[in-house]
């Protein structure tokens, strides 16, 4: 069974939005979040006026993931499904890796930090905003295996 040009498509287009998520994601981790989060012994200073000023949320992640990685997620789950049997087990694997990664960014990161810019200075806020570094770690490597995996079900043969 052969692919169709349309998944041909939405696998491309997911391997392109993955790769752009994450080299977003590093930059983000090594120029955005210093601006945002200052290191202390109790954890992490959070600046929100800085969170608020730079507003990467609306400013670059919802135009580039937050919505077409989502949806591509989505339709890229579906189609692994449906998947000749070479590209299957890849093309799910790298589905459900950014899937994963979409759940928590919906169900935690985005909240969090949300509630982090507008929180008080306190020992519980500092607490939270390591918290918030250290799984994006996470976040960030979930979107580098699935953007491995898709790039690998695209090497298969139909």
């Amino acid at each position: 069974m052969q692919m169709s040009l349309f998944s041909e498509i939405l696998l491309w287009l997911f391997v392109l939005d993955l790769g752009v998520a994450f080299g977003a994601g590093l930059y983000e981790t090594r120029i955005v979040l210093p601006l945002w989060f200052e290191p202390t012994a109790d954890g992490y200073r959070v600046d929100g006026a800085a969170m608020l000023r730079t507003d990467v949320g609306r400013r670059f992640w919802g135009p580039a993931a937050t919505l077409p990685l989502t949806l591509l997620t989505l339709a890229n789950l579906a189609l692994a499904c449906l998947a000749p049997p070479l590209r299957h087990d890849w093309w799910l694997a790298a589905a459900l890796l950014a899937l994963a990664e979409r759940l928590s960014t919906f169900a935690f990161f985005i909240p969090m930090a949300l509630r982090l810019q507008r929180a008080p200075a306190s020992a519980a806020t500092a607490r939270r905003a390591a918290w918030w570094v250290r799984l994006n770690y996470g976040r960030i490597f979930l979107t580098l295996l699935a953007w491995l995996a898709a790039l690998y079900t695209l090497s298969l043969p139909d």
